[in-house]
């Protein structure tokens, strides 16, 4: 279907080598896009690089430390100059410390800000002027359920991925006249290496997670392929400053 299709399109997403990330990427290739990962492992990019070849997907991967300015310019800057234009910019790295609030060292509290708002932030500044040159954009900033929730061991992590949201109804407001879209995602409890150690720390998280989520199971990476999909299409075009859940009811059931 034309309104969801996008080929002719670029589409860059960090932390895209595993995860969400990558499943995100997929669906996106799949949809038409060519498809920029970005993270800071280079082994892990150029295995995610051979998974998207796999499905006929146009790729590249590129070396990134989204917590340093300079780096995050000079990937939207590669991505234009390899590609001739950057259409959709999926903001998805992002990192966690568990910790008891007053266990956190300053450093560490700031280095979960650094990666999970201020790349954002940085990454979206620097797409805003060629999104504004081809006269239209398309930015999917990845919150989270501690979006809305705060975590007892993650108060550094809630505090970043709330920011995700205000970031993205201001970005949005702001944008808007220049035909660029701006929406978040919040993931449930989805199924990946991160959330793998959380149900270590945490033994009962499993069971009450699945208690709580009324499709009665916890997410898979797949499950954000489609949300991702909507929101780079055209099928979003009237859709801006929104925080979507995909978390299979969680956030609605009290």
């Amino acid at each position: 279907m034309k309104l969801f299709n996008l080929s002719g399109k670029v589409a860059l997403i960090t932390g895209g080598n595993g995860g969400i990330g990558l499943a995100m990427a997929k669906a996106i290739g799949e949809a038409g896009a060519s498809v920029i990962i970005a993270g800071r492992n280079e082994n892990k990019n150029n295995e995610s690089i051979e998974f998207l070849k796999g499905f006929n997907i146009e790729c590249k991967s590129f070396k990134v430390n989204v917590v340093d300015e300079v780096s995050c310019k000079k990937l939207i800057n590669d991505v234009v100059n390899d590609f001739g234009k950057l259409n959709i910019l999926v903001n998805n790295a992002g990192t966690n410390i568990r910790k008891r609030p007053e266990e956190y060292e300053l450093g560490e509290w700031k280095s979960i800000i650094d990666t999970n708002l201020i790349s954002m932030f940085t990454c979206s500044k620097e797409a805003y002027k060629h999104f504004k040159n081809i006269s239209g954009g398309k930015i999917i900033n990845i919150g989270s359920m501690h979006s809305l929730f705060g975590a007892p061991l993650g108060s550094a992590y809630s505090a970043s991925k709330g920011g995700v949201v205000q970031l993205t109804k201001s970005l949005a407001n702001t944008w808007a006249q220049d035909n660029i879209q701006v929406n978040a995602i919040l993931p449930g409890y989805i199924d990946t290496e991160l959330t793998r150690q959380a149900r270590i720390d945490i033994p009962q998280l499993q069971k009450r997670v699945e208690e709580r989520t009324p499709v009665g199971r916890w997410g898979v990476p797949e499950d954000l392929g489609g949300i991702a999909v909507f929101l780079s299409s055209q099928g979003s075009d009237f859709i801006t400053g929104t925080a979507i859940p995909v978390d299979g009811g969680y956030s609605i059931n009290g």
